[in-house]
């Protein structure tokens, strides 16, 4: 007879309740992750979708922005006059009429957008980041940037206006020029091009400007003129704190004028003193170069007749300081055109006029 006692009266069933209490537990633990994760694709999307939503409406408002600045300035070339009926009210119907066709704009691109969602997230903002690309590309075309220019007139008033006459008066010097005769000068201006890009980095000024200068005082012919100039700057009368920066740049305690260096770092301090003096004013430091510090320099001029810019000041002008800053900057034109064409371009030839607007003028801002 069999004496072993069973203390477990049902084995089986205890092993099967454990088992199942482990499988709820492991249930149950994988559905306290569940929605961790669950979170974590919903935050995801929400950034994503975050995202492309800036880069459409961000793309879209450049877009809107720039299309209105070039249909503006086409506006204000076709109503240009002070006529109410012929100019003012045509224009200011313009602009209401642009605006109406900004919100029409956005309508339509709502109702499209919900169709292209279904689709792709994707899309709108490419097509949107497309669309404004087309619109800044379409900025480079001649008619476009003519349009710009006149809106650029348009706002910047008589500060603009006077920046635009001036800046006509150089790209007008610049067509007169003798090709063959300004050619020769190029040539001639690489024996000091080093000294002259030395000099220009030194005072932190545009080397085209002082080849400018250069060219204007001596023709890049160094020589000693009968009014006292020397070198190929010319150098006569400079400010004592132009000597003392001339010196320090050079890291010698003598400077001969003869010296070809020597003369391109007096000339670039001297500019840079004006142009520090004239408060960044490249007319009017160009000016003050010229005149030079006798009898109060152009800063007694301007206090004389009240003159606040080149502009204002050029009537009271004799003709050779008048036209000193002019001539200076074609000739900055042409070195900037020989750099960066290789050749100087005829202004009156095709779109050559502007091409050449459009890289503008050295030290006058002309681009965007």
């Amino acid at each position: 007879m069999d004496k072993t006692i069973n203390l477990d009266p049902h084995p089986k069933t205890e092993k099967a309740k454990l088992k199942q209490k482990n499988k709820r537990n492991l249930m149950l633990s994988q559905k306290q992750r569940l929605p961790k994760v669950s979170r974590k694709k919903k935050a995801t999307r929400f950034r994503r979708k975050l995202l492309l939503t800036g880069i459409e409406i961000l793309s879209l408002t450049l877009a809107i922005v720039l299309l209105i600045i070039i249909l503006l300035g086409y506006s204000a070339s076709r109503f240009s006059g002070t006529s109410f009926f012929g100019s003012l009210l045509p224009f200011a119907t313009s602009i209401l009429f642009f605006t109406l066709l900004s919100c029409v704009f956005f309508i339509i691109w709502w109702k499209i957008r919900k169709k292209l969602q279904l689709y792709s997230e994707f899309l709108t903002p490419i097509l949107s980041l497309s669309f404004v690309l087309l619109i800044a590309w379409s900025i480079t075309i001649d008619q476009a940037t003519l349009a710009y220019s006149n809106f650029r007139t348009l706002m910047g008033g008589k500060e603009e206006a006077g920046r635009l006459l001036v800046t006509h008066q150089v790209y007008a010097a610049y067509r007169r020029h003798n090709a063959s005769q300004l050619q020769k000068m190029i040539d001639r201006s690489q024996e000091y091009q080093q000294a002259i890009q030395d000099a220009a980095k030194s005072f932190e000024i545009d080397t085209h400007i002082l080849q400018g200068i250069a060219a204007t005082e001596s023709s890049f012919i160094p020589r000693n003129s009968n009014d006292g100039g020397r070198g190929l700057f010319q150098i006569t009368q400079v400010p004592e704190v132009a000597i003392l920066q001339a010196h320090k740049k050079l890291g010698t305690e003598v400077i001969f004028l003869d010296n070809p260096r020597h003369n391109a770092f007096v000339g670039a301090a001297t500019f840079k003193h004006y142009l520090t003096e004239m408060k960044g004013d490249l007319f009017l430091a160009l000016l003050a170069y010229n005149i030079g510090p006798a009898n109060g320099g152009l800063r007694s001029i301007i206090q004389q007749y009240e003159a606040s810019d080149f502009t204002t000041i050029q009537p009271y002008l004799q003709t050779l300081p008048r036209d000193y800053p002019i001539r200076v900057l074609s000739y900055s034109l042409a070195f900037r055109l020989w750099q960066e064409k290789g050749k100087l371009l005829a202004y009156e030839e095709g779109n050559n006029a502007i091409q050449i607007q459009r890289m503008g003028i050295p030290g006058i801002h002309s681009g965007l």
